[in-house]
């Protein structure tokens, strides 16, 4: 048995451009055991031709594509099986509402003879004042009730991926210009306040509200400190990147008792602009058994 289980997540922008662009050697070379998937924009076909072609085979598949063809859709990608999985957020008969095809699939895999769960996330990007931002609000809700159910069922859990938001001024460059915007509206930074409270006790939120903890644990802020990013997407616009003006959108988001696992936590970030296969970079993060 491996000493490490090394999960990696990233938001794509479509995974058969990203191939192109270079993924598949920047994934032959990385050593990933779990891969999580957003906006993957593909069928099973291109996702089964695309990882036969890596040096690194024996790749078991999860995919939940979203029922907008060329739209979000979710995957994980691992060298280990997976001996469950599970695809949409919240009761079945609530899931249209939710809007959660292509945005939520959860696998079961194991860590130190332990079941882990890992969760490959696309939450909605939003738009103020529009009925996007209100699937948003209806995903965050159901995020939260699911991690509570998570929480009671298991010890080690990690949602990860692309969660469009930037919970703190830590994590948005230009935070000053965008407090008007989804993605760093006060509500939305709140929903994260509570994720990353202590569980059952009240928390304020930015926004003003109270309301109970949850408990979960933010692994990129708890690796890195109280500092700016680093960042994990930035806008295609301008010199965004290369003034490294981005936004900490996407995250490992774990329980308690997996956050005492993390080993090592990496944004792979280009070395350049032209090196990009993405817009968003990978999150790689080693977890010991």
């Amino acid at each position: 048995m491996a000493d490490t289980l090394r999960i990696a997540s990233v938001n794509v922008n479509g995974i058969r451009a990203a191939f192109r662009k270079g993924m598949g050697e920047w994934l032959d070379r990385r050593g990933v055991d779990v891969l999580a998937l957003q906006e993957v924009r593909a069928d099973d076909s291109h996702l089964e031709q695309l990882f036969g072609t890596l040096e690194t085979r024996d790749w078991q598949i999860l995919h939940d594509p979203c029922q907008i063809k060329g739209r979000a859709g979710v995957a994980i990608a691992s060298r280990v099986p997976a001996s469950t999985h599970r695809v949409g957020l919240g009761p079945a008969d609530q899931q249209e509402a939710i809007q959660s095809s292509g945005r939520w699939l959860e696998a079961d895999f194991e860590l130190g003879g332990q079941p882990l769960t890992v969760i490959s996330n696309y939450t909605h990007s939003g738009e103020v004042d529009t009925p996007r931002q209100e699937a948003k609000w209806a995903f965050l809700d159901a995020m939260g009730t699911r991690m509570d159910e998570l929480a009671d069922e298991r010890e080690l859990v990690a949602i990860v991926g692309d969660f469009n938001v930037g919970h703190r001024e830590f994590d948005i460059k230009n935070w000053r210009g965008n407090v008007k915007r989804s993605g760093f509206l006060p509500r939305e930074r709140a929903y994260f306040d509570r994720f990353f409270g202590p569980r059952g006790e009240i928390v304020a939120g930015v926004d003003g509200t109270e309301g109970p903890g949850f408990g979960w644990i933010d692994v990129g802020r708890r690796f890195h400190g109280e500092i700016d990013g680093p960042y994990t997407w930035w806008s295609n616009r301008g010199q965004a990147f290369d003034n490294d003006t981005g936004w900490r959108i996407d995250y490992h988001v774990v329980t308690p008792a997996l956050a005492e696992r993390v080993a090592d936590y990496r944004i792979d970030r280009a070395a350049s602009y032209g090196e990009r296969w993405s817009d968003h970079a990978p999150v790689v993060v080693d977890y010991t058994a």
